[in-house]
């Protein structure tokens, strides 16, 4: 496997709350570093190293995709909201116009402002939604109910959960599964 294809490691705190995402090689100094206190998932990345010139083996280590870091503490991360960006608002909304509902590639897709920036509307994940560009184009520099065109989603600021989720394009299955479970419940049917 190179090292491109290699998968990111998910990184939970001692009590099992998801912290964030590590490249193999940051997993890997943690597994030799003994800094991994209990894992989850299958191991799905493997790095082999030198030869034992004594018994002519050479050397292994199978990381697992989910592992615990010792004297990690989710608590002390600070509450923020996640970046906003297209790809993770277009990601949230899941590629869908939150005006006409109809779901669009992303090269089709805007960021609209439901109180648009001219009156007052900030650049926020509360007042963000994705819009396909004709409804962006028919609402215009207005509000929904003034464009007569009802949002069918409130927006939201995802969880950190869900923002781990729209972090990464390559989330392995358990990975996913693991990460839906700490999605809060009215969200987890759409991911």
């Amino acid at each position: 496997m190179e090292q491109t294809s290699k998968p990111l490691i998910l990184a939970l705190d001692n009590g099992g709350h998801p912290m964030g995402w590590l490249p193999w090689q940051d997993a890997v100094r943690l597994y030799a570093r003994e800094e991994i206190v209990w894992v989850l998932g299958k191991p799905a990345v493997v790095i082999r190293g030198g030869t034992n010139r004594l018994t002519g083996l050479r050397s292994e280590l199978a990381m697992h995709t989910i592992v615990a870091v010792r004297g990690a503490d989710s608590r002390r991360r600070r509450i923020t909201a996640p970046g906003l960006t297209n790809r993770a608002l277009f990601q949230r909304d899941h590629q869908h116009c939150m005006y006409c509902g109809d779901r669009f590639p992303i090269s089709l897709l805007t960021r609209d402002h439901v109180k648009p920036r001219s009156l007052g509307g900030g650049d926020s994940w509360k007042n963000v939604v994705t819009a396909c560009r004709a409804c962006n184009t028919r609402k215009g520099n207005q509000t929904p109910e003034q464009a007569r065109m009802p949002l069918l989603a409130v927006p939201y600021v995802p969880s950190h959960a869900e923002y781990l989720i729209l972090a990464n394009r390559r989330i392995l299955a358990d990975q996913m599964e693991f990460l839906r479970m700490h999605v809060p419940r009215k969200r987890r049917h759409l991911l």
